[in-house]
């Protein structure tokens, strides 16, 4: 029982992170392949990104069932457990603010723009919106990313002995 737990905790780490880290290597593929066309690529990008929280959310609500019951079954040590369920909290937290806060934000900017960011001036307040709101979600996956490593140290101390 116990390496089966252990097993679903890392596999759930380990598809999570690994999206996140996988991520940022599709979107600069897709761009440099559709470069003239950035409108396509976005939109690939936009729906990659979707699955991509969506891989998150799942993942992260298995891996706060299991590191709550982990303990109670003698599987991980308490405190680390509790550090590792925090941290995985905030980046559920992260990814749900991303899908449901910065992306639908992003899409009215873009529909505000007719549809084509590329098309709208550099000055449109739509257009410098939808900039700030994509570095911001920038900067929540690379928050998601780093909590996430942080997560898989604690949840490697974690283990009790045999």
């Amino acid at each position: 029982m116990k390496t089966l737990i252990r097993t679903l905790v890392l596999l759930a780490l380990i598809v999570w992170l690994g999206a996140e880290i996988f991520f940022p290597v599709v979107a600069a593929v897709t761009f440099t392949q559709l470069a003239p066309d950035t409108h396509a690529a976005g939109t690939i990008v936009g729906t990659l990104l979707r699955i991509l929280h969506g891989i998150g959310l799942v993942s992260g609500i298995e891996l706060l069932a299991l590191l709550a019951l982990a303990p109670a079954w003698g599987i991980f040590k308490a405190r680390p457990a509790l550090a590792a369920m925090i941290l995985v909290l905030v980046m559920v937290g992260l990814t749900a603010y991303s899908q449901y806060g910065i992306i639908p934000a992003m899409e009215k900017d873009r529909l505000a723009v007719g549809g084509v960011m590329d098309a709208a001036a550099q000055d449109n307040p739509a257009r410098i919106d939808f900039n700030r709101l994509h570095q911001r979600s920038t900067h929540v996956e690379g928050a998601v990313l780093l909590l996430g490593l942080v997560s898989v140290v604690l949840v490697a101390g974690a283990g009790t002995k045999d």
